[in-house]
């Protein structure tokens, strides 16, 4: 890749959120509708008007005109895993089923040499071929794993957040630590990875049901040595998954409870599912911070229920989205709230477009604790970009022709919209996929 001049600026329609659009409405986005994107050494310098800020761009900045097209802060996805690229579309189970069917088998295969830095690669390309900068990833149960999307991550200078699965029981051999070697390994990633240039940690039991009481707690140990470390996993998915988790941990009030009891429930907790949450369980989350994870398409795949969005937000608890590859079925932030808007439909309720932008941009950033560096465009941020083409496919430039607003282009863009739509993706102000994107990353 070339070197980037210092400045480099980006003309188009600006979108970004300073706000949450179901609290604040119209005050909660500022638009541009032909404005620049100013980026210094990686960094958000200014936005505005273009016909202002061209005015004061130094001679040898580069000027890129992505006009008529739309920019926006790159997406975000609080929830994926690396090895199951290869597992995307596999028919017919729920999820105790599809683990041991199709993801088990899979994920074994991540102790082959050069298998996981093959699976990082595809992985990296695909996000970045979708408008996705920033994701929460699952890697297997082996160390080399989160070592190879590590290094491939940080090759791309790509903001992740990653961690080794600890899975003690419950799984094939060839895909089991132990208490206390999934600890090491995952003090040894951390301390390799946790902060090393745009790299971060999260500490990963896949879920209760794979992880014995001892593993648990070493887990729990980890998060109390590094409070800055995320911690990921599994929750309340599936009824059979639930049932069987409480026969594990019969001292525990509720599923929830396993988790808090061992210290892994807290505002950097990120749950995946909360599908069958109980009244306690919502109480516990809102009391501790812990996030809420939403993934549509797969909850819909596997047959898992429907995430109720609204009486989360009415708890207090905090929601981020994702597309849970390999149980969902798109890489696409905008396939994923597509599906978002069809999961409230059917329980009466409503999301906008402007709250689906904002979710899979600010709110995600926001949920993950990391809107002071990402997720919008506020001077000072990092300059993850994504450049949206909203008439990218012929039906949408058919529909495009009766918008009447920029809400009713952004929904079109949000129902229809897939990587299609993605004219180009910038990660810290560096060109990394487009029509134009020459290759390198």
């Amino acid at each position: 890749m070339t070197a980037s001049p210092v400045i480099r600026a980006l003309r188009g329609r600006l979108l970004w959120f300073v706000g949450d659009p179901e609290v604040a409405g119209e005050a909660a986005y500022r638009f541009v509708e032909d404005g620049l994107l100013v980026i210094e050494n990686g960094l958000v310098k200014a936005t505005g008007e273009a016909s202002a800020l061209l005015r004061a761009l130094p001679a040898d900045a580069e000027i890129v005109d992505h006009r008529p097209h739309l920019i926006m802060p790159g997406f975000i996805d609080a929830h994926i895993h690396m090895p199951q690229t290869q597992v995307v579309a596999s028919y017919g189970a729920q999820l105790m089923d599809w683990l041991n069917k199709y993801t088990f088998v899979e994920e074994q295969k991540l102790s082959q040499q050069g298998h996981a830095e093959k699976l990082s690669r595809f992985f990296l390309d695909e996000l970045l071929a979708n408008g996705t900068t920033t994701a929460a990833v699952y890697c297997s149960v082996h160390p080399q794993s989160a070592e190879a999307f590590f290094t491939e991550s940080q090759r791309r200078n790509t903001r992740m957040i990653a961690g080794k699965v600890m899975m003690d029981r419950n799984a094939p051999e060839a895909l089991t630590d132990t208490a206390e070697s999934g600890y090491r390994d995952s003090k040894a990633l951390i301390a390799r990875w946790h902060g090393k240039g745009r790299q971060l940690y999260a500490i990963t039991p896949r879920f209760a049901i794979t992880s014995t009481p001892e593993q648990l707690a070493a887990a729990g140990r980890l998060a109390a040595e590094h409070p800055d470390c995320h911690v990921q996993t599994h929750i309340d998915e599936n009824r059979a998954e639930i049932t069987f988790a409480r026969e594990l941990y019969p001292e525990a009030a509720d599923y929830a409870d396993i988790y808090r009891r061992h210290g892994l429930l807290g505002p950097k907790s990120l749950m995946g599912h909360c599908i069958h949450m109980t009244h306690n369980e919502w109480s516990a989350f809102a009391e501790t911070g812990a996030v809420a994870v939403f993934c549509p398409t797969s909850n819909l795949f596997l047959g898992s229920g429907l995430f109720d969005w609204a009486h989360a937000r009415q708890r207090g608890v905090k929601v981020a989205v994702a597309t849970d590859i390999g149980g969902g079925t798109s890489y696409s932030m905008l396939r994923t709230m597509a599906e978002a808007y069809k999961v409230l439909q059917l329980q009466g309720q409503s999301l906008s477009a402007f709250a689906a932008l904002h979710a899979i941009t600010r709110g995600n950033a926001a949920a993950l604790g990391l809107d002071h560096l990402i997720g919008s465009f506020e001077p000072g941020r990092e300059a993850d970009v994504v450049v949206l083409d909203t008439g990218a496919t012929r039906a949408m430039a058919h529909r495009m022709e009766t918008v009447r607003d920029l809400a009713e282009e952004l929904f079109v863009l949000v129902t229809l919209g897939d990587e299609r739509n993605i004219a180009a993706t910038y990660v810290m102000g560096e060109l990394v996929a487009g029509a134009s994107f020459s290759g390198g990353a």
